[in-house]
């Protein structure tokens, strides 16, 4: 499994090539829609990289946890606040 800060430089990385080339020719729409999409990409790998770790990597108060368990601790994580 690839680690978090791996995961994230690699988005990062994409973000950083396109951003330069829309700069390069001095797209500054361009420049703005990738900003934004950069923005929710990344919090959506965020919440997927915690569900992975939700599930795949219990904790040592969660050790030996069951499947439901997790799915209710992932439930918490997803509620609305």
């Amino acid at each position: 499994m690839r680690q978090r800060d791996r995961v994230i430089q690699s988005l990062e990385g994409a973000f950083r090539e396109a951003f330069h080339a829309a700069q390069e020719r001095d797209d500054k729409e361009e420049m703005a829609r990738l900003e934004l999409d950069f923005q929710r990409d990344q919090l959506h790998l965020e919440v997927l990289l915690d569900i992975r770790d939700l599930l795949s990597t219990p904790g040592q108060e969660e050790k030996g946890s069951s499947l439901l368990e997790k799915a209710q601790a992932l439930r918490q994580l997803t509620r609305l606040r």
